[in-house]
């Protein structure tokens, strides 16, 4: 199993299919993208579907979850799914999207064994998703959660990031309108993994002000601490329930001693921390003829040096050279 000298156990595998991505979020990305990784330095399909089967048959992985940039934009990915889903003993599987390709791949891709989705969608107002993902898709990602909650990828989880000056009052609104389409909302505090290295603490929305903006909307009921287990997310029971919300106080309130999770780059490496700025290299011992064995081994050890926490709150931190959407969320 995937252990750390904290005592952690690693059983949710974070795979990034690809860089690319087709929207240029202002708190991701400059307006012009990235120097995307070359074809070469992508793991390939059998590549990553082998580092999967490692991890669920030798590692003890539970839980994989697929990740970009964009990972629609993964011209295999329907094939991935698939073939991760004949795995024994059979792995969860899930996607975080930005829903802009969903309407046309959710039957697909629940065809294939995708279990569900998390799709990230910041605002219900068209004009403030172009001002900030740069594009005009806002209708295509409401389409494509239809289409995911249609083709049975339930529950449906929508991603919210709050930026203060641009969506910072839509919280309650969210709210509602998730609750009204079977959705399951979750807000994500602004995590300093921009490509600029521009976040700033006082731009960033915090835990207990959105909590503050839904009370004055719905009565929240905090569930108790034995119900989130690992998630990164607390969840608030709305109006009674059944409904509910969660936050992922990433910066404010860390979960880092709870974390059981590993992730893997699209170029295979590993990382044992989001905002880890360290990397091991699994992609040169496949390509180099290491066995199952091997290549399990030095997972293991990637994840034995796993620090306590991210260290957030140490004005000693250092933001991670790379931006999200190279990790993988």
């Amino acid at each position: 199993m995937l252990l750390d000298t904290y005592g952690r156990i690693a059983t949710d595998l974070r795979v990034s299919l690809t860089d690319r991505c087709n929207l240029r979020c202002t708190y991701c990305m400059p307006e012009e993208g990235l120097q995307w990784l070359g074809k070469p330095e992508l793991l390939t399909d059998d590549e990553i579907v082998r580092l999967v089967r490692i991890a669920v048959t030798l590692l003890g992985v539970k839980d994989v979850r697929f990740t970009g940039g964009e990972p629609l934009l993964r011209p295999g990915l329907v094939g991935i799914v698939e073939r991760c889903a004949a795995l024994e003993p059979r792995p969860k599987l899930s996607l975080t999207t930005n829903g802009v390709g969903l309407e046309r791949t959710a039957a697909a891709l629940h065809a294939a064994g995708l279990n569900r989705v998390n799709v990230s969608l910041d605002t219900l107002r068209p004009e403030v998703f172009q001002a900030l993902t740069r594009r005009k898709r806002h209708h295509d990602v409401l389409r494509g959660l239809e289409a995911a909650r249609d083709a049975g990828l339930t529950p449906v989880k929508v991603n919210g990031v709050l930026i203060r000056g641009v969506n910072h009052d839509e919280a309650p609104e969210l709210l509602a309108w998730a609750l009204g389409n079977g959705y399951e909302l979750r807000f994500i505090e602004q995590m300093p993994l921009d490509a600029q290295h521009g976040w700033q603490r006082s731009d960033m929305v915090t835990a207990q002000e959105i909590l503050a903006s839904l009370a004055a909307r719905f009565a929240l009921t905090p569930e108790p601490d034995a119900a989130r287990g690992h998630a990164p997310a607390e969840h608030w029971l709305v109006d009674g329930g059944p409904y509910r919300v969660g936050v992922i106080a990433s910066v404010t309130r860390p979960f880092c001693r709870a974390c059981d999770r590993t992730r893997l780059t699209a170029d295979g490496q590993i990382r044992n921390c989001l905002f880890a700025r360290e990397e091991s290299d699994l992609r040169g011992a496949l390509r180099s003829g290491g066995s199952d064995e091997e290549i399990a081994e030095s997972w293991k050890v990637a994840m034995w040096g796993k620090k306590a926490g991210s260290g957030l709150d140490d004005p000693s931190f250092l933001q991670p050279e790379r931006p999200m959407s190279a990790i993988g969320g």
